[in-house]
């Protein structure tokens, strides 16, 4: 489920950027050939054996492998994903019986405010089983790396900004911010914190998991819609996100503000959604390493990508959790400044690369690349 949030802040009127030549954004010709492409929309481009769309030409001793986990571990493996999602159906089903949920506009509605033995149960039992999806999916080993907050750095002198956010370090973030690689982020965030997430509003009507997203808390959206409800979403992310800061009770926010998937070795512009409440954020950076196909959503279809992953015996992910980031006073009143430099440290510290370009551009190459293949 690839989870594209869009830029929630309702949008000014456009202004003249001094740094904007005139020049249109790319656009794929008929002409551009692969390697064109692949410079143009470099956040994009798939590096495996796979090749782009999953469609390259696969060495012998690839297919043969392919073939093998086919017809032996595929089959476990579907039987135990499907095993373990109608088991937290049923969980989900049983603790919400009788409940009535917790509605706030039209399309919002869910059961993550529920107290008591009935949160506790959907809580742990979701860690639990998200990690065992986690496990059947392959990643057996998850790598974890947190850096240690400035302050708490020997001999380092905090300067007077940082004593002053300090005072408020009692209280957690109240939201979780993390780049954007594939489906199975979802998961991962799902194990370790069980946040809301920011969801389309169809997920909300899918058998099975519309039921679990309710539990979540997720916040649907409608990604088209240019109606004036997208007003209300914001407003609702927003309290949200104030709620689980000054709430340890209520659900944590979580959001992929660059509002697509990518490679995994870029980081696009951030959406300003998620920073407008002006609470502390909590940066997540996630990195699946590989050496036969790589785990990240991107330029695949959804079906082509999931027997691929669950063709490949072991994955590998890597978290780093940044410190919490609490914006000073500057940030507070300039969401854009605020969401770019949290965005700017988390590349730093995840050594990935700044892009400028975002979804727009992604259609742009996948319908260049639909082009291309139409052509063999």
């Amino acid at each position: 489920m690839e989870s594209e949030l869009q830029d929630l802040n309702p949008k000014p009127p456009k202004q003249p950027d001094p740094n904007n030549d005139g020049r249109p954004l790319l656009k794929p010709s008929a002409t551009d050939s692969s390697g064109e492409l692949e410079k143009k929309f470099a956040a994009f481009v798939r590096h495996d054996v796979y090749g782009s769309m999953g469609r390259g030409e696969l060495p012998t001793r690839e297919k043969v492998l392919l073939g093998v986990a086919l017809v032996t571990l595929v089959p476990v493996r579907v039987v135990a994903i499907t095993t373990i999602l109608l088991l937290y159906y049923f969980i989900c089903r049983v603790c919400t019986m009788g409940s009535v949920p917790n509605r706030v506009e039209e399309h919002q509605e869910d059961y993550a405010h529920i107290v008591g033995w009935r949160r506790i149960v959907i809580v742990q039992s979701g860690r639990a089983l998200s990690r065992l999806m986690l496990f059947v999916f392959g990643f057996y080993w998850i790598t974890h790396t947190y850096r240690i907050p400035p302050a708490h750095v020997e001999n380092s002198t905090p300067t007077n900004e940082q004593e002053n956010n300090a005072q408020s370090e009692d209280t957690r973030p109240g939201v979780i911010i993390s780049n954007h690689v594939s489906y199975l982020d979802i998961l991962y965030h799902m194990y370790a914190s069980f946040p809301s997430f920011v969801a389309k509003r169809s997920v909300a009507k899918l058998p099975l998991l519309g039921l679990i997203s309710k539990c979540l808390g997720c916040v649907l959206v409608q990604r088209e819609s240019k109606s004036s409800d997208f007003k209300g979403v914001s407003a609702v992310v927003t309290e949200r996100i104030r709620e689980a800061h000054q709430n340890p009770s209520a659900p944590t926010m979580m959001l992929f503000p660059e509002g697509t998937t990518t490679n995994g070795e870029f980081l696009l512009p951030f959406k300003t959604g998620g920073f407008l409440a002006k609470a502390p954020v909590l940066p997540v950076i996630l990195t699946y390493r590989y050496q036969r196909f790589s785990p990240a959503w991107e330029s695949i279809s959804g079906v082509r990508h999931v027997i691929f992953i669950l063709c490949q015996f072991v994955n590998y992910m890597e978290v780093i959790q940044l410190p919490t980031y609490y914006p000073s006073q500057q940030e507070q009143d300039d969401p854009k400044l605020y969401a770019n430099n949290v965005r700017r440290l988390m590349a730093s510290e995840g050594n990935l690369i700044l892009s400028d370009i975002g979804l727009a551009e992604k259609r742009m190459y996948h319908a260049a690349l639909n082009g291309l293949f139409s052509q063999c």
